[in-house]
């Protein structure tokens, strides 16, 4: 991608990026870790990773992805998890600061109509289908 294609991706999801950066902060002074991959910033363990577990379902979640910005219980389980959760930054490069709510529309839309919230949510089926994962 192009230097100012990137960098107006960059500032389209900023607005989730700046969420990451601080719930990473906490994690980083509650004993957790930050590693660069390429363009995103992963944090792990310490209070990421209680957060993670307090999560419905958490004590199966891997990671979650907010703008730049990606939170995991441990470096394996990011590592595992890597190739979906980068489909996950894509999202947030595209949608920006819509990436949320039409997550959180698609997920109502889907249980609405007796889908499963998380699994059949477009943005996630995307996700596993060229990251992969499960």
């Amino acid at each position: 991608m192009p230097l100012p294609l990137q960098i107006l991706a960059y500032l389209w999801a900023s607005p989730y990026t700046l969420l990451g950066l601080a719930l990473g902060g906490v994690g980083l002074c509650t004993g957790g870790r930050v590693r660069v991959r390429g363009r995103v910033l992963e944090f792990y363990g310490g209070g990421i990773k209680r957060l993670i577990h307090r999560l419905p379902d958490g004590q199966f979640v891997l990671a979650f992805t907010l703008g730049h910005t990606v939170f995991g219980p441990s470096d394996a389980a990011l590592d595992i998890s890597r190739d979906h959760e980068l489909v996950h930054v894509r999202q947030f490069e595209i949608w920006g600061p819509l990436m949320g709510p039409a997550y959180l529309l698609c997920s109502l839309y889907m249980w609405l109509t007796g889908r499963r919230a998380y699994r059949d949510n477009p943005f996630e089926r995307e996700a596993y289908d060229l990251g992969g994962g499960d």
